[in-house]
């Protein structure tokens, strides 16, 4: 990154320079070598630092050293111009900052450039006004901050030699803790003065005490949960019965909790729905952190999760169910959305708060196999407000009974895309050929959605017996583009199987890289009206027009290190949160747009993406859009073989 983009970013009105060149100089504003010399104590080497900012209605300054590519060597000199800063203003707050001019890699320290005061979740330069709020530590909803301090506390567990598959379940077991404390001592906001606070309680204690009083923390949050036995040994076995974790000294358990304290709970109000989602954001980039291993996992991100949830319509009377819920994100977002339309009901605020508590009970399902994952739902649930109740352990396809039970009005799901066909009943398979035996289900997923379909037609055969009306049920189901195009004969005949009794409401092509940094895969969203075909039975022809949208941008952009990160504008207003209501109005209303959305009947035949139907909007093309085409298209014929690079001459020939 160039000095100039560094000035820029940070903000050019904040730039200080007493010297040629851009620079600051030390000895120029002390006014001698002899009296910086003075005001230091001591000899010193460097004076002269690249870039100085300063805010003077923060008092911070932002120091920036630039190398071409930096090595240890340079700390100590960043070091020299802290020390310098500090001698002749004693009252500036500091950020300093050592960053390459040839990449974009940078490191940046607060007040003191030692490993105890670098913060490892800043990995881009950005700007003054968000460095002052470092020094801020009133509770705030600011989800890149909670980011960058999720990166940090992942890298600290590293640090202290937590295994990686292990830190997220402890660091949601942990965050359970530190708030039942926060809560006992009646803590209502965490600034210095209560972080402190905070140390000195948990310094009285030895480690073993603050592993029993997690596991204390835990056994009460259950009480009254469905398979508590086999919650309570899980989390056990993952958390404070882990060896490593046992290996933690009183100081190593300091560091911790107060991390947690400081970076993210500090900046999280519980209060509010966008709390609630904040704390989903941090539950699911922690597993991101530390699903590095697994390029498959998908942990779907907590806007689209939210998004979702609009789409179907969830509100405080929905009973919603996930059948493959991983760490539970869309039954976090489901739940803290049902809760949120509590306070628009009439009635008394303890009518109100019957109605959350019987949403907690009553309204949340969820069935996850893989042991981790289920122990994380079951986690996510609590540091949310309980809700966990009614997660099960288990495959979904021997989940019939507890389907049944749950008499779901909402379906979120974002089903396994390569889950292994042993695992799948036979009755599924039957023309799957050798892809039985394979080592990965054909169907991308959708044999999933064939299994919810089933349960619906099952319960509404059931309701017709009882002279009941039947019922639909609402799905929003994140899958892979390849089921939605639909190429192979397999994934042909799931579609048709699935219109038989079911409409296809819509096809949300999502974002490239929409699972950054976990799986690679290119993903659409589904939504389908279950228990009603899609199909009209005298004609056999569709029963309505598929909306089918273009969603690619969500306003959020790759971040080195964090993921994607939501954008704002200039007034600090959420570009993401404009973009959904577009994307809300234009599914609604039905709405066709050039370059956005289309309306077309489809049948198990048809691709299900809006590609293949959106008319272009050419007002928006550059000549790079043009390029692009070109050299994806080159780059598709030369993987094809249709044309041969040639290496000498930098071409192709055919």
């Amino acid at each position: 990154m160039s000095r100039a983009t560094m000035t820029n970013t940070v903000g050019a009105k904040y730039l200080t320079t007493n010297i040629e060149g851009g620079e600051f100089s030390y000895v120029h504003a002390a006014g001698s070598r002899e009296k910086l010399r003075t005001a230091l104590g001591r000899d010193f080497e460097h004076f002269k630092i690249d870039l100085r900012f300063f805010d003077q209605d923060s008092n911070t300054a932002v120091l920036i050293e630039t190398k071409q590519r930096y090595n240890d060597a340079d700390i100590d000199q960043l070091r020299e111009y802290v020390d310098e800063e500090k001698a002749l203003f004693p009252g500036n707050k500091i950020i300093a900052i050592l960053a390459n001019t040839t990449n974009e890699d940078l490191r940046v320290w607060k007040e003191v450039v030692d490993d105890d005061h670098e913060l490892p979740g800043e990995t881009a330069m950005d700007t003054m006004a968000y460095y002052t709020t470092l020094f801020e530590t009133n509770r705030q909803n600011n989800r890149e901050k909670v980011l960058k301090n999720t990166y940090a506390l992942n890298e600290l567990l590293h640090k202290k030699d937590i295994d990686e598959k292990l830190r997220s379940q402890f660091v949601g077991t942990t965050l359970l803790y530190v708030k039942s404390v926060i809560s006992k001592l009646g803590i209502s906001d965490i600034n210095e003065e209560t972080t402190a606070q905070l140390r000195n309680y948990w310094a009285t204690f030895d480690a073993p005490q603050i592993r029993t009083g997690i596991e204390t923390t835990l056994n009460d949050l259950l009480d009254g949960s469905n398979n508590k036995e086999k919650k309570i040994k899980l989390l056990r076995t993952n958390v404070v019965g882990d060896q490593k974790v046992k290996k933690l000294a009183l100081d190593d358990w300091l560091d911790i909790l107060i991390a947690i304290v400081s970076g993210i709970y500090a900046y999280i109000d519980e209060d509010s729905s966008e709390g609630q989602d904040l704390l989903n954001l941090f539950f699911i980039a922690f597993n991101k952190y530390t699903g590095k291993a697994d390029k498959n996992q998908a942990f779907t991100p907590d806007h689209i999760t939210e998004f979702a949830c609009r789409v179907t319509g969830v509100n405080r009377n929905s009973r919603i169910f996930d059948g493959a819920c991983g760490s539970g994100s869309f039954l976090v977002q489901g739940m803290v959305k049902a809760l949120a339309d509590c306070t628009n009901m009439s009635g008394t605020q303890g009518q109100k708060d019957a109605q959350q508590d019987k949403i907690k009970r009553e309204h949340i399902y969820g069935v996850e196999i893989e042991e981790q994952a289920y122990g994380l739902a079951t986690t996510n649930m609590l540091i949310h407000g309980d809700g966990n109740s009614n997660i099960e352990f288990g495959s979904l396809f021997d989940s019939k009974k507890f389907f049944h039970q749950a008499d779901p009005d909402i379906i979120l799901m974002n089903p396994p895309f390569n889950a292994k066909p042993i695992g799948i009943p036979d009755r599924y398979k039957t023309n799957w050929g050798k892809a039985k035996t394979g080592k990965e289900d054909p169907t991308k997923g959708m044999v999933f959605v064939q299994f919810i379909s089933d349960c619906v037609v099952e319960a509404n055969a059931e309701r017709m017996q009882k002279n009941q009306a039947a019922k639909t049920v609402k799905m929003a189901v994140i899958l892979p583009v390849a089921a939605a195009i639909g190429a192979t004969k397999i994934l042909k005949d799931a579609k048709q199987r699935l219109l038989i009794n079911n409409t296809l409401e819509a096809v949300f092509t999502l974002p490239n890289e929409i699972f950054y940094p976990g799986a690679s895969v290119s993903a659409c969203m589904m939504v389908f009206t279950l228990g009603q075909p899609h199909y009209d039975p005298e004609t056999g022809e569709p029963n309505k027009a598929t909306f089918f949208g273009y969603f690619k941008d969500d306003a959020h952009k790759k971040k080195k290190k964090l993921g994607r990160i939501e954008q704002f504008d200039k007034n600090n207003a959420s570009k993401w949160k404009a973009v959904e209501d577009k994307w809300l109005k234009l599914f609604r209303n039905k709405t066709v747009e050039a370059g956005m959305s289309a309306m077309q009947e489809v049948t198990h035949a048809d691709e299900w993406l809006v590609e293949a139907y959106m008319e272009t909007d050419y007002s928006i093309l550059t000549a790079n859009d043009f390029q692009k085409t070109v050299n994806n298209y080159l780059a598709y014929l030369v993987r094809e073989g249709v044309v041969v690079e040639n290496n000498n001459k930098g071409g192709a020939n055919q």
